[in-house]
C-alpha cells in the first residue's frame, strides 16, 4: 500500500506562487509516474502535469510556462511550482503516484486563487 501526503495548497493572490509537496510512503516500491491532478468545482478531475521515473514531464496547456514540475526520486516527492496564479486555477489539487501499474491518490489539497 501507497500513501500520499500533500501539502502547501492555500490563499494566495491573482499572480502570486504556490508550491505544492506529495511525499510518498509505504513499503518497498518502485514508483513510475507522479503527477498532479486538479478538479474545479462542477468539473472533471484534470491532469495538470506529470513527471515520469526518468524526467520527462507532460503539462496541460492552460499551465505551460506557469507550473513546473519536479520530483525527488531519492525522497520520493513530486514536487509542483506554480507561479502567475489565475482565477481558473481555483481547484482542489490531488497528488497521484503509479506504482506496479497500480494508481494511488492523496487526499486532495485547495488552492485558492482571490483578491
Amino acid at each position: 500500500q501507497v500513501q500520499l501526503v500533500e501539502s502547501g495548497g492555500g490563499l494566495v493572490q491573482p499572480g502570486g506562487s504556490l508550491r505544492l509537496s506529495c511525499a510518498a510512503s509505504g513499503s518497498s516500491f518502485t514508483i513510475n509516474a507522479m503527477g498532479w491532478y486538479r478538479q474545479a468545482p462542477g468539473k472533471q478531475r484534470e491532469l495538470v502535469a506529470a513527471i515520469r521515473k526518468a524526467g520527462s514531464t507532460t503539462y496541460a496547456d492552460s499551465v505551460k510556462g506557469r507550473f513546473t514540475i519536479s520530483r525527488d526520486n531519492a525522497k520520493n516527492t513530486v514536487y509542483l511550482q506554480m507561479n502567475s496564479l489565475k482565477l481558473e486555477d481555483i481547484a482542489v489539487y490531488y497528488c497521484n503516484a503509479i506504482v506496479h501499474q497500480v494508481s494511488y491518490w492523496g487526499q486532495g489539497t485547495q488552492v485558492t486563487v482571490s483578491s
